[in-house]
């Protein structure tokens, strides 16, 4: 029709036989032309789906709800907050004796608590996924089906790092299960729906877009959820996120509100994190984590011109722990590891995943920057859930006593590492380096949050060792006479904590 209309008004044009005709009809007719464009254009940019109704009566019936039960010790009367106090008497009475007993049986009675959840079928015969803290310390898991069947299930493997569960149930007929989709595949602003059990309420369905991609909650070492503004509420939880094929692409985990209520804003664990983790949770019973056993932290401007790495990128390794795949290869402090086998690290926190995600055994190819130069080693990757309950990490031996040098750089006092300044600031025996004894209030070091009882380890873009101040002072004046611009700290906090800082070289 509309290619018609446009032959139709070309046709016409050659009629004005005039100059003043042709002039006054052409802007007319270039202004319908565009017009109809327009038109087209925004009935395309507005449409959505035609409707919800054949993927919800298709998939609602692979969506169960999840209620369970636990054991919980009764707290005493007028004890609790917000509570009455429990009546006073005088000592020695008997109204003291009869409502002491009484609470103290209360006390010790035990309560039932119940909560509620979604989870999703994966298999036909009883596999169902839903959130670990849907199911946490539960001593009693029903699993409801689509037509009220109930059902008793057990726990077949869960994960707290992703916040995923697996459950089985027992069942004389095969149930209908979801397909997974790729989660990658997905973009902000796709449709998508979500079925679940909001407060209690049984199966329902509501529908929203993507809203963003690669969320990062603080909710564990992973995240990279999946951001919804289809309404999700408290019991929609472990409840499947599907893309308009009917596939799942994302396990509902959380909302953001002040009030508890959906405000728009939810967050999904993408399928293709979830996917492997479930499988690891059928075939182990629990998950099986590639390890390389180092701390990183992100590479920031400063640290990479610092480095002499130019653009910011990668992840830089803060510790390495001994014994580990990463110390075998000789993985050092202040490396910054570029690609992982085919990934390129744009992200600190991508690294943490891709590693994850390898299998134990593996042999990986890592690009590093090291001292300037690019470097490629080969690492054979571990096994994070048996380096943890090992314990991997070791303690060195104690130093013996250090002398009580003092020195005074970059806006820092220093001081060496003795016995009095290890029981002074708590520091523990592992801990080598320079203390750092007090903090300019108005230096730069005290904007990036050093403080005092922290301990420089290595500085330098060559990631040197020092020993005492003077080190410090000699390593900053060289720099300083190089021209470098910023010197880069390696911190060590609490004992457990490492992290490189930059600080600004004044000029002389």
């Amino acid at each position: 029709m509309t290619r018609t209309k446009f032959s139709a008004v070309a046709q016409t044009a050659p009629i004005a036989k005039n100059p003043v005709s042709i002039f006054v009809a052409f802007p007319a007719i270039l202004f319908l032309v565009f017009a109809s464009f327009f038109v087209v254009a925004s009935a395309e940019a507005r449409q959505g789906p035609d409707g919800f109704a054949k993927l919800a009566k298709e998939l609602t019936p692979m969506v169960v709800n999840i209620s369970t039960t636990q054991t919980v010790k009764r707290r005493a009367r007028g004890r609790g907050p917000g509570q009455q106090e429990a009546p006073q008497f005088p000592p020695g009475s008997p109204f003291e004796e009869f409502f002491r007993e009484f609470g103290e049986r209360q006390e010790q009675r035990p309560q039932k608590a119940t909560s509620l959840g979604s989870g999703f079928i994966i298999s036909p015969d009883g596999y169902i996924v839903t959130n670990n803290h849907v199911i946490m310390d539960a001593d009693e898991i029903n699993v409801i089906l689509h037509d009220d069947t109930n059902l008793k299930a057990k726990i077949v493997g869960r994960d707290p790092k992703t916040d995923l569960a697996l459950l089985k149930v027992e069942t004389k007929k095969p149930l209908p299960a979801v397909r997974w989709g790729d989660s990658d595949e997905a973009e902000v602003g796709d449709w998508i729906i979500a079925i679940g059990n909001p407060f209690g309420l049984g199966g329902t369905v509501t529908a929203g877009i993507i809203s963003a991609r690669a969320r990062v909650i603080q909710a564990g070492p992973y995240d990279d959820f999946i951001q919804t503004d289809a309404p999700i509420n408290r019991g929609n939880s472990g409840g499947p996120m599907f893309n308009m094929q009917g596939q799942v692409v994302g396990i509902n985990s959380a909302i953001f509100s002040p009030t508890g209520v959906n405000i728009g804003i939810g967050f999904a664990i993408p399928s293709s994190l979830a996917k492997p983790v479930v499988e690891q949770l059928k075939k182990f019973g629990q998950t099986r984590r590639g390890w390389l056993g180092i701390r990183i932290q992100e590479v920031t401007p400063e640290i990479a011109e610092s480095l002499g790495m130019g653009r910011a990128r990668g992840a830089m390794v803060a510790s390495v722990v001994e014994g580990s795949p990463a110390d075998k290869i000789k993985l050092e402090p202040g490396d910054v590891i570029l690609r992982f086998g085919d990934e390129e690290i744009d992200k600190v926190r991508k690294l943490s995943r891709v590693v994850a995600e390898t299998g134990v055994g593996n042999k990986v190819s890592l690009v590093i920057w090291r001292k300037g130069k690019k470097r490629t080693l080969k690492v054979e990757i571990g096994l994070m859930e048996e380096a943890e309950m090992a314990g991997a990490e070791k303690i060195p031996s104690e130093e013996g006593a250090a002398s009580g040098e003092t020195a005074t750089a970059l806006g820092l006092s220093l001081t060496s590492l003795n016995r009095e300044i290890r029981r002074r600031f708590n520091l523990p025996r592992e801990v080598k380096g320079v203390a750092i004894a007090g903090v300019d209030e108005n230096s730069e070091a005290m904007e990036k949050g050093i403080r005092q009882g922290d301990v420089i380890v290595l500085v330098g873009q060559n990631h040197e060792q020092v020993n005492s101040p003077t080190d410090v002072l000699e390593k900053v004046e060289k720099a300083r006479k190089s021209g470098q611009k910023f010197f880069l700290l390696q911190i060590a906090r609490g004992g457990d904590q490492l992290l490189f800082i930059t600080l600004r070289i004044e000029k002389d």
